[in-house]
């Protein structure tokens, strides 16, 4: 039975600042870099005519990183697919919806992104349902993934934060 996942970032930075590091494809290539992912790949970046922003990316881990849970059920590395699209900014708000899969495994994700003024800065809402179809053990899949998905967008919003902070360049460590 699928899991949903509700998450939350806070960046000290504007709906329209944010966004527009989403539209950066260097932003893009230092935010998968620093992923500490073993692969990864920008798939595609598109910048529409209306400003939306589409994102394609791999992430892939090696094998002796993997928990022993994963190791059980998914040969090999794992690689994670990840789709963005983001409607540009409207009424000071972005909008996405997210889609994600493991290649080769019977795990997927769907979501939908919200942008928004927070505050002093804006928050990234993020609803996500998890599905793993394998019998017995695909809850407790998804609620790894969920875990995983959290440590995910608190280092994404980290690096954002210090893109933007340094004037969207890559963040020194």
């Amino acid at each position: 039975m699928p899991r949903t996942f509700t998450l939350s970032a806070h960046y000290p930075a504007s709906v329209e600042q944010v966004f527009a590091a989403f539209a950066d494809v260097q932003y893009w290539r230092a935010r998968l870099a620093d992923s500490g992912a073993d692969f990864v790949a920008l798939n595609s970046m598109t910048v529409g005519v209306d400003g939306g922003v589409d994102v394609a990316t791999t992430q892939g881990i090696h094998r002796d990183k993997l928990p022993a849970l994963a190791v059980q059920f998914h040969p090999g590395n794992l690689d994670m697919e990840r789709h963005e699209t983001w409607r540009p900014v409207r009424d000071g708000r972005a909008r996405a919806e997210v889609t994600g899969k493991i290649v080769g495994a019977p795990a997927k994700l769907s979501g939908d992104a919200l942008l928004e003024p927070d505050g002093g800065g804006c928050a990234l809402r993020l609803r996500a349902t998890v599905r793993v179809d394998i019998p017995l053990v695909g809850g407790k899949i998804e609620g790894f993934i969920g875990g995983q998905l959290a440590d995910l967008m608190t280092a994404e919003q980290r690096f954002t934060s210090n893109w933007l902070r340094q004037g969207g360049s890559p963040p020194t460590a």
